[in-house]
């Protein structure tokens, strides 16, 4: 698992040799999820620990950071503490509070640990290869589809054209954002995806994506729908270029929807998702490239490849939407 834990953030605090992956698999599959889980999962790491009932919660600024503290809000990871302030870790994401409204917030409980030279995860000398070797796969894979992309990129003059440039940015622009907002769909972390969300309503995404109408037909997710839109408009280009006029026609085909979904998230939703604008934005600069390159022309007329196109997003589509439900993080 590659999620933030309190647990491994704790055991970075603390200078702990670790992986992250076995170390958040160790946090979510312990048997008591509490201070006492906690402290079992340390004494595993051979980091002696103890907890404290604080009489006097003020006593905090006396204890050497790092150490857990529990709050109103749950525990977090206190990094640094004086009489004036307190640095503190929650969910991954450093805060910093006066020293007084951190104490009116604690409840007096405390974690302490104190790690020594024979403080190390279990096997960590076999985790940590699994883990470069991981992390290589990942280098190696993105390496390869770079290599793939400009390849074709350049083998089918994709670059000897403006507008095919732009087309081919534009395609990855959307997939990319198509891929934010599956993200959120799917309920999946994304520090990313968050950050675009709020650039115009904090939480729109979220409500626009909880209403009936995020689904196509009710069975397909809008997200779904744009993640496969765009990642066959962009894989025919460089495979196929000289289709790029019924990539035109079906790019056409798919400007009506801008229309409802703007109209929809105003008067509707009353609320505006970022990325689901963002996409329908794309859609149209594709269609003034697509104008602008004269490719429209190329359309006309229709032969057998041209359903085939649209068979093709169609089969990626059923494809995604079989897939989704297997990785959707929504808690049932």
């Amino acid at each position: 698992m590659t999620d933030v834990t309190i647990f491994s953030d704790f055991l970075r605090e603390l200078g702990v040799r670790h992986t992250s992956g076995f170390s958040n698999g160790e946090f979510h599959s312990m048997s008591f999820n509490s201070l006492f889980g906690l402290s079992k999962l340390l004494d595993a790491y051979n980091i002696r620990n103890r907890s404290y009932m604080l009489g006097d919660k003020s006593e905090m600024s006396e204890i050497a950071a790092p150490f857990l503290a529990q709050t109103d809000g749950g525990f977090v990871i206190v990094t640094s503490i004086d009489r004036n302030t307190v640095g503190y870790l929650t969910q991954g994401v450093p805060e910093k509070m006066p020293f007084g409204d951190f104490v009116n917030a604690a409840t007096g409980v405390v974690l302490c640990a104190f790690p020594d030279e024979n403080s190390v995860e279990p096997d960590y000398s076999a985790h940590r290869r699994d883990e470069i070797i991981s992390v290589a796969k990942k280098w190696i894979l993105l390496a390869t589809l770079a290599f793939i992309f400009l390849y074709l990129f350049i083998a089918n003059g994709i670059g000897r054209h403006v507008s095919t440039v732009l087309v081919t940015i534009l395609d990855m622009v959307g997939l990319y954002m198509s891929y934010l907002l599956m993200q959120k769909s799917l309920n999946i972390d994304s520090g990313a995806a968050d950050n675009v969300c709020k650039a115009i309503e904090a939480g729109g995404c979220d409500s626009v994506l909880a209403t009936k109408a995020s689904k196509f037909f009710g069975i397909f997710g809008w997200s779904e729908v744009g993640f496969s839109y765009f990642s066959v408009s962009l894989l025919a280009l460089l495979i196929f270029p000289e289709y790029i006029g019924y990539l035109a026609l079906c790019n056409v085909c798919c400007l009506p929807f801008s229309f409802w979904s703007v109209w929809y998230q105003k008067y509707r939703a009353k609320a505006w998702c970022t990325l689901c604008l963002s996409v329908q934005g794309t859609l149209w600069l594709l269609f003034f490239c697509y104008l602008g390159g004269g490719w429209l022309r190329e359309a006309l007329p229709l032969t057998i490849n041209f359903f085939v196109l649209g068979a093709t997003y169609l089969a990626v589509l059923l494809l995604i939407n079989r897939l989704s439900p297997l990785i959707d993080k929504t808690e049932k």
